[in-house]
């Protein structure tokens, strides 16, 4: 017989009961992972972006994506970055500046009009 008590547990026993009780936090914990994982991966090198039309009455200078754009009103200079207010400017004479996956595209303009509103970003030039 043993000496130990009744209520005794074993070491296998007791890992059994660890690896129980630490088994929910250890499965939570894996699941705050996987998701972490899955964010990251959904939004691993891709920047937010933007779509931007820049068009004049008879000629389109941009369609596409962009991470930012800039360009100047009687304020002064500015920027527009993805998630941006909705905002709506008259342009001044200025080069705007379009950075896009393909690189920095600048437009030399002669005044204009710009519309932001839920990443979507409307220049109208010539008006």
């Amino acid at each position: 017989m043993s000496d130990a008590p009744a209520d005794a547990k074993t070491v296998d026993q007791l890992h059994e009961i660890i690896d129980d009780t630490g088994g929910a936090e250890s499965k939570l914990d894996k699941e705050k992972d996987a998701a972490a994982i899955d964010y990251e991966n959904k939004h691993k090198n891709s920047q937010q972006s933007m779509e931007v039309r820049i068009r004049s009455p008879f000629r389109s200078y941009y369609d596409g994506i962009a991470f930012s754009i800039s360009g100047e009103n009687a304020t002064g200079p500015f920027d527009i970055l993805p998630r941006h207010h909705n905002f709506i400017s008259l342009l001044n004479a200025c080069e705007l500046v379009v950075r896009s996956p393909k690189g920095d595209e600048k437009i030399q303009i002669g005044g204009g009009l710009m519309h932001v509103k839920a990443d979507q970003v409307l220049v109208f030039l010539d008006v």
